[in-house]
């Protein structure tokens, strides 16, 4: 394995065994199963499919330094906005498309920038492992932006039903995934 190589998979360990650790103290909540289930299940559907077209098959890995520092960048960029965002929540982080039982409104820190900005960094940190590495983990990129997407609208009107004053205005004033885009 190469150092790039090493650094991705060590980053990509580190971000998600902090994620899990974190998980546990969040607040609790409730979660509509049948709805995050029907959309997990698409996008396996989704990845056997793929699997089956050969996308996933093996390929050299990009050996250009400027790719691989331009991937880092974006890779360490997009993963400190994610826990930037979680350390941010705090307790009031939850699992995708859960309903928290004591909610609070946070429209500060990266949440100024966008709406998700845990999606946003996840998704940027993605893309910087597929512009270092391999272009064909961008299908995976955009599997998990599918599911992103699906997640963000379901939490988005929970929050409109549980801040119906607040939340409508925040909403048109910042955009979802991408600062002044999307």
């Amino acid at each position: 394995m190469r150092a790039v190589e090493l650094v991705f998979a060590l980053g990509w360990a580190a971000f998600w065994l902090y994620w899990i650790v974190a998980a546990f103290s969040a607040k609790r909540g409730r979660a509509r199963w049948s709805r995050e289930l029907a959309i997990r299940a698409v996008i396996v559907v989704v990845a056997i499919i793929l699997a089956r077209l050969g996308a996933f098959r093996g390929h050299a890995v990009a050996t250009d330094p400027v790719r691989a520092a331009v991937g880092l960048v974006l890779f360490a960029g997009g993963l400190t906005l994610a826990i930037w965002a979680r350390v941010h929540l705090g307790r009031n982080w939850g699992l995708p498309m859960t309903r928290n039982d004591q909610p609070e409104l946070v429209t500060s820190g990266p949440y100024r920038l966008v709406r998700h900005p845990i999606y946003t960094g996840i998704l940027f940190g993605g893309i910087g492992t597929a512009v270092a590495l391999d272009w064909v983990w961008l299908t995976v990129v955009a599997l998990a932006g599918i599911y992103f997407v699906s997640s963000a609208t379901v939490e988005e009107r929970y929050l409109g039903e549980q801040f119906p004053g607040e939340y409508p205005a925040y909403r048109r004033s910042t955009r979802m995934l991408v600062p002044f885009v999307f």
